[in-house]
């Protein structure tokens, strides 16, 4: 008789030991659930909405991304990859949607939908202090200008037919060729603009915005997220928790 207790005593703690696993006795087919991840693309060049610190990368759109994606129920998952290729990385299925400072253009709503807008953001120019002959946006036409390919900074300054257009991958790249004396001014968005100047002395920003324009995310055509997305931005914006996230990283 205690032989026998001894044995069910056995499997009672045996049964015990995988239970939540696997019914004891019973099939092992049966798993956690696990969180399904959503790729972002971006570019982590462009601070202060996506940037490296150490080997993470931070900003508002990192945060504002993982904010969705938690209230959807996904794990975020961030891909860093030149400006230009996110929107193709989007269209092929690579990546499951776009975040990177994104203006909203009539030609990417070509290839991709979009969210609704999450900012509002100038497009601004950024001088060398001393001996600069760009001293407005008129000055543009006859200059070398430097820009993130694949930007609207880039699409703005090509309508400008006398002037010489240098295209760099990112902008901190086009920002060191203006010190380096190698183009006359640089285009880009107004709030990277503050930390590539603050970074680079000499350099400054002219009053007059060059252009206007708002911020979205992209996703493919006819994504079943995109409706997710817009629900859950509009919730984030309605409990403050993206201009709390913007507050943290924008100053002013």
């Amino acid at each position: 008789m205690k032989r026998v207790i001894s044995l069910v005593l056995v499997a009672v703690l045996a049964c015990s030991f995988v239970l939540g696993l696997t019914a004891c006795g019973g099939s092992s087919d049966s798993k956690t659930a696990e969180v399904k991840e959503l790729h972002m693309a971006t570019n982590a060049a462009f601070e202060p909405y996506e940037y490296y610190k150490g080997k993470k990368i931070v900003g508002i759109d990192a945060e504002i991304a993982d904010a969705i994606c938690k209230k959807l129920g996904y794990k975020l998952v961030i891909d860093d990859m030149d400006f230009d290729a996110i929107i193709t990385a989007v269209t092929s299925g690579k990546a499951d949607f776009g975040m990177a400072g994104m203006t909203v253009t009539d030609e990417r709503k070509k290839s991709v939908d979009f969210t609704d807008s999450y900012t509002t953001t100038t497009q601004v120019i950024i001088v060398n202090e001393k001996d600069s002959k760009v001293k407005n946006a008129d000055d543009l036409e006859k200059a070398t200008i430097g820009v993130q390919r694949g930007t609207t900074g880039d699409v703005y300054v090509s309508d400008l037919k006398e002037a010489k257009i240098e295209r760099f991958n990112t902008g901190p790249d086009a920002v060191l060729a203006l010190t380096q004396g190698k183009v006359d001014a640089v285009v880009i968005d107004g709030q990277p603009a503050k930390a590539f100047v603050a970074k680079n002395k000499g350099t400054k920003i002219l009053d007059d915005p060059f252009a206007e324009e708002e911020y979205a995310i992209c996703l493919k055509k006819d994504s079943d997220l995109t409706k997710d997305f817009n629900k859950a931005l509009a919730e984030l914006k309605k409990d403050g928790t993206i201009d709390k996230i913007n507050s943290k990283y924008i100053k002013e």
